[in-house]
């Protein structure tokens, strides 16, 4: 994933204490053979919506570059639908890159549909902070 987003990888401890931190409702599955990590997705519980019914959040899905093309995305995702049943949820939602074609392809190749309604907005930075700094 830091190959992806062009970042530094933490030290192996950080990210060792950081999963040992992560909130309730937090998973993370992880594919690998022979101890070689070949790729992982993470996602959270999230309330219920309209209709009282919870689901997981995709919030990240890599498969090493290598390893694409083998099946290990669409296994992470299947891993992860069972998952969310078991855990009584009723659906799977995440974003995906509107420009990458070949994964809006995979996704919808697993019986996806995009929400076309739902527009994703973000604060971080400056926004964050001075929303947090407001007067309600």
């Amino acid at each position: 994933m830091q190959a992806h987003y062009r970042v530094p990888c933490p030290p192996l401890q950080a990210i060792r204490d950081g999963l040992a931190k992560r909130p309730d409702g937090v998973e993370i599955l992880i594919a690998e053979r022979r101890g070689a990590l070949l790729g992982f997705a993470s996602a959270c519980a999230i309330d219920p919506e309209q209709g009282l019914t919870s689901g997981f959040f995709l919030k990240e899905r890599d498969v090493a570059a290598a390893a694409r093309g083998r099946g290990i995305g669409r296994a992470l995702m299947r891993a992860l639908a069972e998952l969310a049943l078991a855990r009584g949820h009723k659906r799977l939602d995440w974003t995906a890159d509107a420009a990458n074609p070949d994964l809006l392809g995979f996704y919808e190749g697993l019986g996806a549909i995009a929400q076309r309604e739902r527009v994703v907005y973000r604060l971080a930075g400056e926004a964050l902070s001075g929303l947090a700094r407001t007067d309600a």
